[in-house]
């Protein structure tokens, strides 16, 4: 393959021609699919008579073409290594093309494709180019009218967008259906799915009065697992239309699952397309945690009816515009619906963990990126995340009503058009009056700002300083940063009286529970009337995606934990006391020295055990220990088996220590009720289950006969799984094997159980792990053309620290294999995978050598644009 070439945001133009109206018609067939399109085109107001008409295509096999009813000749346009090219066209004319295309050799899956018999789409962000030669861009907005046809006994359900308008029987056993979308829309909001579906019925009706359809389309099996998807489907709608005044604007809104997919879910105008795992639960199938992610998928892809759809992005550069915000919609809704502390502590647990790792490593690259050579690199935890995290802080900076008056200038203003982030931001500014000029600097700048903090407090005058200075490290590309605007939520926890002081700043009183700015690369500020010697609070609910230092000691840490009124700077000082002792036992462990637990952490959970909690869940999340990809994060060198062994120790110390605290823990959230995924049961399940994760530690032999007890009772996932893993993930075979057997035999029907098992086994510390990756590759349920199933055998492995790294690379080997393979089915699974490999910096020489000899090999492979990119980066 010739040498990918990258795409620059500041080449940006407008298209040369529009289209105004798409009609297409698909007669559907396995391995020869024709696909004929009418396209309405203009000439683009903005851009230069005389100009060619240029449209995107691959693996199209060109059939017919036609302007205005009259065939081209073959020197009258030309097939090119991007798409179609006519050097002559009107001013405004109708292109007729016809193509042929082969769904069932699509393992891409991209454009359209095949699972499980079903005909699907999936268009974002270049896939409707393998559909038909188009302008395969998002400022391109057309309404849509799309005939399918089908077999009547293979595909009885033909969907697309919109609303159906005509339907009909044709000769040979085939029938039609007519789909009208009458909202403009970008290609990439394109749906298509036929085949043999059984749908759901619901309704629901707007605020403004009016009756919305809503169907959920499954294979008949499935059936059973629909009633949570459909319920938070509904209460998005309600949620969307009294936070933000958005109402839908279709008759029909429809959610399709489907087994083979690249991605969680898909926005599609009216026809969201689904993976099976973001839609199907049933509480003998699926976990708590399943449960809430399905409720968060389901309301993320409804929002973007307004924040992606009626209002898009001008170009891929602006991706986060749509899922940056929508990503802060969803993640407000699932705060508001379940436990908000704790969701926080999830999403930030995560990001902290694993954006600050893609800040960090050879892939970087800002919310808005200023160039790519393969779009689909860029759908990354710094688009999503991070962009969630800018919009939060915009959020915090401007206030609620200044950020919904923002919003609701925005919708309006862009309705039905392609925009920029400055768009948005620019609404904002207006709605709030404030200048955020600086603030743009965050989509632009990559990296994660590092703030370093220093408090002093004045007896004498009753005057805290506070002074923050702020840097953020070089990043490919970006050697240079500028200072950013970053607004920083804080409190000051008086040490005697363990509540929170007033706040006064120059003479303003912000409450005790304030937002300062720092603007500067240095700013001191200095507060005044503290009645008490304080120990800050800061960057409260994790106000700014940065790193905070500032010297606490393990005392005001222990402080922290106890008294500070904010819940998730409660759990980070817990936290931050944990890393602290862990960092003493890495080194003791690297040194040869004897291990020595530090009693403050275990006084700290003594202390946690014996309080009656708020909300359980927060309990469980305060008890759990940094994971090892975080405690990883926190080190200048990554040393795996020094990083294992010192958590090892502390969950083992604190286990001996609480032993009969855990058990008295685990007993009182013990619960007989019907399973419910509702926050107080949650937060019961939760807290048991992290009390049997400790017993379990030391393999105590109550705690092994209570996670018997707990995998054969059988209740629900939640508690099978938990209780399975921990039996797997003992050093005793004879715990681990029966039941493993049990659970797949039991679930050997149900490919997302599957997917469970298959994780559950090859995540185990033992040092067999390895060995079974291998061996369950070969297994019935597992394909390497399932992203899913990829994910969850060979993902999951890659996040065993202790056995991915193994000294000997061959964790490393097995992972360049899967990718090089990979790299010939599905590119952009291929690109994701190969992630850990990339990271080959942090580690010790002898791993590094292994990790950058195994990317070598990989480049010697003939790589698709995806692989190439991410390849290229990491060995730069």
């Amino acid at each position: 393959m010739s040498e990918p070439q990258p795409i620059y945001l500041s080449d940006y133009r407008p298209p040369a021609y529009r289209v105004t109206h798409t009609e297409l018609t698909f007669d559907l067939d396995p391995a020869a699919t024709r696909v004929k399109a009418r396209l309405h085109v203009e000439r683009h107001p903005d851009r230069e008579a005389g100009a060619p008409l240029e449209l995107d295509g691959e693996q199209l096999a060109l059939k017919a073409i036609a302007i205005d009813g009259q065939p081209l000749g073959e020197d009258e346009y030309a097939l090119t290594e991007r798409g179609l090219r006519v050097e002559r066209v009107p001013a405004r004319f109708l292109l007729d093309t016809e193509v042929e295309i082969a769904p069932e050799d699509n393992t891409a899956l991209e454009g359209l494709y095949q699972s499980n018999g079903m005909y699907c789409t999936q268009c974002e962000a270049e896939g409707f180019r393998r559909i038909t030669f188009y302008p395969d861009r998002p400022d391109v907005m057309a309404t849509f009218s799309t005939t399918v046809i089908g077999d009547a006994g293979r595909e009885p359900v033909l969907l697309s967008n919109g609303n159906p308008v005509e339907r009909g029987e044709l000769p040979g056993g085939r029938h039609f259906v007519t789909w009208e979308d009458p909202h403009p829309k970008p290609c990439y909001l394109f749906a298509l799915v036929a085949g043999d579906l059984k749908k759901v019925e619901d309704g629901f009706t707007t605020a403004g009065g009016r009756d919305v359809t809503l169907q959920i389309w499954v294979e008949e099996e499935n059936l059973g697992k629909t009633d949570h998807a459909m319920a938070s489907l509904k209460r998005a709608m309600r949620w969307d239309e009294e936070t933000y005044g958005r109402e839908y604007d279709l008759d029909l809104f429809m959610i399709v699952a489907v087994n083979d997919f690249n991605m969680g879910a898909m926005e599609n105008k009216g026809l969201n397309i689904f993976n099976s795992a973001a839609v199907l639960t049933h509480p003998d199938t699926a976990t708590d945690a399943a449960f809430q992610r399905v409720e968060g998928i389901v309301a993320h892809e409804y929002f973007h009816n307004w924040s992606g759809n009626r209002v898009t992005c001008r170009d891929w550069f602006q991706l986060s515009l749509k899922e940056g915000f929508t990503v802060f919609r969803d993640q407000c809704f699932s705060a508001d619906t379940n436990s908000a502390p704790v969701k926080r502590i999830e999403e930030v647990s995560f990001f902290r963990t694993a954006q600050f790792a893609e800040d960090a490593g050879p892939t970087a690259h800002p919310v808005r990126p200023d160039h790519y050579i393969e779009i689909g690199n860029f759908y990354t935890l710094t688009i999503y995340e991070k962009g969630a995290e800018i919009v939060r802080m915009l959020r915090n900076l401007v206030g609620w009503d200044a950020f919904r008056r923002g919003s609701d200038r925005y919708f309006e203003r862009f309705d039905g058009q392609a925009v920029t982030i400055e768009d948005f931001v620019a609404c904002m500014a207006e709605a709030s009056g404030r200048d955020l000029s600086q603030f743009l600097r965050w989509y632009d700048q990559a990296g994660t700002p590092e703030i370093d903090a220093h408090g002093e407090y004045d007896y004498a005058n009753g005057v805290y300083r506070l002074v923050l200075r702020q840097r953020t490290p070089a990043t490919p590309g970006q050697p240079d940063k500028r200072p950013l605007h970053i607004p920083i939520r804080l409190g000051l926890v008086g040490t005697k009286t363990g509540r929170d002081l007033p706040l006064t700043l120059d003479g303003e009183a912000l409450g005790t529970d304030g937002v300062i700015h720092l603007h500067e690369e240095e700013q001191e500020f200095v507060f005044t009337e503290v009645a008490e010697a304080p120990v800050p609070s800061l960057a409260r609910n994790f106000s700014a995606p940065v790193k905070l230092h500032f010297p606490y000691s393990r005392e005001d840490l222990a402080f922290l934990q106890t008294h500070d009124s904010d819940g998730f700077n409660r759990w980070d000082a817990g936290q931050r006391l944990a890393l602290l002792a862990l960092d003493d036992l890495i080194a003791a462990h690297r040194n040869g020295v004897e291990k020595v637990m530090d009693g403050r952490v275990v006084e700290a959970f003594r202390a946690l055990l014996a309080a009656e909690p708020d909300d359980k869940a927060v309990l469980a999340e305060m008890l759990t220990l940094p994971s090892e990809a975080y405690i990883a994060e926190q080190q200048p060198l990554v040393d795996v088996d020094a990083i294992h062994a010192a958590r090892q120790f502390v969950k083992q110390s604190l286990a001996l220590a609480l032993r009969d605290d855990f058990l008295r823990v685990y007993e009182a959230n013990r619960r007989e009720a019907p399973y419910a995924p509702e926050p107080e049961q949650i937060g019961e399940r939760s807290l048991k289950n992290v009390a049997l994760s400790y017993l379990m530690s030391i393999e105590d032999e109550e705690g092994i006969e209570l996670a018997r007890r707990q995998f054969e009772a059988d209740h629900n996932m939640t508690d099978v799984r938990a209780a399975l893993t921990l039996l797997v993930h003992s050093s005793r075979d004879d715990l681990a094997d029966p039941a493993l057997r049990a659970f797949g035999e039991k679930w050997a029907h149900d490919p997302l159980v599957m997917d469970q098992w298959f994780s559950i086994q090859v995540s185990r510390p033992q040092s067999d792990a390895l060995e079974r990756v291998k061996f369950l590759m070969d297994h019935p349920a597992f394909s390497l053309t399932n992203p899913n199933k990829v994910r969850a055998l060979i993902g999951a492995f890659a996040q065993n620290r202790i056995n991915f790294h193994r000294a000997d690379g061959e964790g490393y080997r097995l992972l360049a294999d899967v990718v090089i393979e990979l790299n010939r089915l599905n590119p952009e699974i291929a690109a994701r995978l190969v992630t850990p490999l990339t990271r080959w910096q942090r580690f010790d020489e002898t791993r590094q050598d292994l990790m950058k000899g195994e990317l070598e090999r990989i480049r010697g492979e003939a790589l698709s644009p995806n692989l190439y990119e991410v390849i290229e980066k990491a060995l730069a």
